[in-house]
């Protein structure tokens, strides 16, 4: 796709909902999104710019004004105003960001990681936030966090289906800050405090197994995955392998460029990796520019908390034969959102497109059926090599 660079300075697909809690959530949302210059929100006005809604705030304003018996903080509640209306669209992923917030939502998808160090799974349907699993070293970590472990209230207030996504917002914050939490695991219902802090974060997990099968995990898409990735491939290609396994299990999406950079070190140059339809119907093409470098087998690993970012290299690899697709059916989200930065710092995300695979097969709530469906066993309470039903039966196929 072809943007001009003083529009486009980032471009993100984030999950529905796999996160790297880290200075915030990286994927909860599937979304490619950009900055671009806008005036600030100060107002809200209909198309014909007669001020329905700013006369019934300004007859809520007098009612507080005469009657409210506290003090009132004008920016504060324009920040709600605005956080309420845009929430009134309807749709969980088109959000209002104050200046922070968005500042946090920039760093995320750079890379620049302030946090507790998770990564979560956020169902927006069922209203849960669920630990996949804490990261080494991290505050969450040194807490005793545990994967599966259920977040059931933020600072007192409980996680429910209507407030999930300003929960796992909430969880974010400044460098030194604390959050309290209340966890839920098995029958235990307890509460921890967790420092934000700097995280350190690698996208990329590598080794390589037998048979000179090179094994590379990629945790989520966001900024520099995509180097990560390489400078592994051609160490463990240094090394003698002869096959490839991509693991995107729990990898709810990123930064949809670098998901893209990947692809085309697999894919034929001019090959189309996806297709974009906006409101109006348009569709945008993103195509290879760059000769690819990988030519060995290639297994690609996928459960149902592969989203977005996931979905996409794993739809483009799939049409093209280019990989076989082994686990179970992916999460289903292929709506785009763009972010827009508003002259005040503060920022709308909205989403404004669908997309699909290349041979137009539908993402959104759908998702990829694996080529070769294999089921983890339910009584595995530690994923080991051995007992990852998953990753045996990808070894076997590139045998």
């Amino acid at each position: 796709m072809e943007k001009s660079k003083g529009q486009k300075i980032y471009r993100i697909v984030m999950t529905i909902i796999i996160t790297a809690l880290l200075s915030s959530l990286i994927t909860t949302i599937i979304v490619s999104e950009k900055i671009t210059s806008s005036s600030s929100v100060s107002s809200i006005a209909s198309g014909d710019g007669t001020t329905g809604i700013e006369q019934a705030l300004a007859s809520i304003r007098t009612m507080l004004d005469n009657e409210y018996i506290g003090d009132l903080d004008d920016e504060q509640m324009l920040e709600m105003a605005i956080k309420g209306y845009v929430a009134g669209v309807g749709d969980q992923y088109t959000v209002y960001y104050t200046p922070e917030e968005m500042s946090q939502e920039y760093d995320t998808a750079m890379g620049n990681y302030v946090g507790i160090g998770i990564y979560m799974v956020v169902n927006y349907e069922e209203g849960t936030i669920t630990v996949v699993e804490p990261m080494e070293g991290s505050p969450a970590e040194e807490v005793g966090l545990k994967e599966g472990d259920l977040i059931t209230k933020v600072e007192g207030e409980e996680v429910t289906p209507d407030n999930v996504n300003e929960m796992s917002d909430k969880i974010k914050g400044e460098e030194g800050t604390k959050v309290k939490l209340e966890i839920t695991r098995d029958d235990e219902t307890f509460e921890v405090e967790v420092e934000r802090k700097k995280i350190e974060v690698s996208h990329i997990d590598s080794r390589m197994l037998e048979n000179n099968i090179a094994y590379i995990q990629i945790s989520d898409f966001d900024g520099g995955a995509a180097k990560e990735f390489r400078e592994n491939y051609e160490t463990l290609k240094s090394q003698g392998a002869t096959s490839l396994i991509v693991d995107i299990r729990d990898n709810g999406g990123g930064v949809v460029d670098e998901a893209i950079d990947i692809l085309e070190m697999i894919c034929d140059k001019g090959s189309t990796l996806l297709i974009e339809t906006d409101k109006e119907g348009k569709e945008e093409e993103t195509k290879s520019k760059e000769a690819p470098i990988i030519d060995v087998p290639i297994v690609v690993l996928v459960n149902g908390n592969s989203a977005s970012a996931s979905e996409i290299f794993a739809g483009a690899l799939k049409d093209y034969d280019k990989a076989t697709i082994i686990g179970t059916k992916t999460y289903g989200k292929g709506v785009i959102q763009t972010l827009y930065k508003l002259s005040d710092g503060s920022g709308l995300k909205i989403t404004t497109a669908e997309y699909c695979t290349p041979n137009r097969n539908k993402i959104n709530k759908v998702g990829i059926e694996p080529d070769i469906t294999v089921e983890l066993p339910d009584d595995i309470t530690e994923l080991t090599d051995e007992n990852d039903t998953q990753l045996q039966r990808a070894i076997e196929e590139l045998k």
